[in-house]
């Protein structure tokens, strides 16, 4: 499925330039902390974001740990030179490759990330492309390491299942439908990972998001 077209950031809502203060409505302050605290980078590790966006899981990674090596790989040459920009505002290094992301050992070799992290990207694809996604990202990371994904995850209560519909007017009803009904946990098994577990779920206003946490077996 490499180099199939994919979902911009925004979906159909909005264009790039919007996404930051969009996404910001999601207590994406929250969710992506939790995520980077579940990363819990140490210096040296190769970490590799896959549907990197704007960048900024890579700024709050490198506020944690700057001798981290962060890799981030997005289809999207727009975002990409957002997420550049950003960083070169902030003094973080990154290195940043343009690629899908069912085709990572390609983009970026395999078994060489730590971790691989992703962030509300998984519900934009299709049932097939998300097992694609995660097989990809299992041939990334090395033998013991580690998968952390924040994203849409299964939609617990009416008010979150409501919230959910915008989530789903922007990207699509048949692709967000097997998250919001709980899909990812057995697609990450699927995929080869061990160890799954729904580690934190942040509700917001467009629905609950879900911090994924499972690990490469040695």
């Amino acid at each position: 499925m490499a180099g199939n077209a994919f979902t911009p950031a925004l979906g159909r809502v909005g264009p790039t330039r919007l996404y930051d203060p969009i996404v910001a409505l999601t207590r994406e302050r929250l969710w992506r902390t939790l995520m980077v605290m579940y990363v819990a980078p140490r210096a040296e590790d190769v970490i590799v974001d896959v549907g990197c966006g704007t960048g900024s899981t890579e700024l709050l990674l490198n506020r944690v740990e700057p001798r981290a090596r962060l890799i981030g790989v997005d289809p999207d040459p727009n975002v990409i030179a957002v997420a550049r920009r950003k960083a070169e505002d902030s003094g973080a290094e990154v290195q940043w490759k343009i690629g899908m992301g069912d085709a990572l050992p390609q983009v970026v070799g395999s078994g060489v990330a730590d971790t691989v992290v992703s962030s509300l990207v998984l519900h934009q694809c299709r049932l097939e492309m998300k097992r694609a996604v995660l097989a990809s990202m299992y041939s990334a990371v090395r033998p013991g390491g580690k998968l952390v994904i924040a994203d849409y995850g299964l939609q617990r209560t009416r008010l979150m299942r409501l919230g959910f519909r915008l989530v789903q007017f922007a990207d699509g009803v048949e692709d967000t439908r097997p998250n919001a009904e709980g899909v990812l946990p057995r697609l990450i098994a699927e995929a080869g990972f061990r160890d799954v577990r729904e580690a934190e779920v942040v509700p917001t206003l467009t629905g609950s998001i879900s911090v994924y946490v499972a690990f490469r077996p040695e």
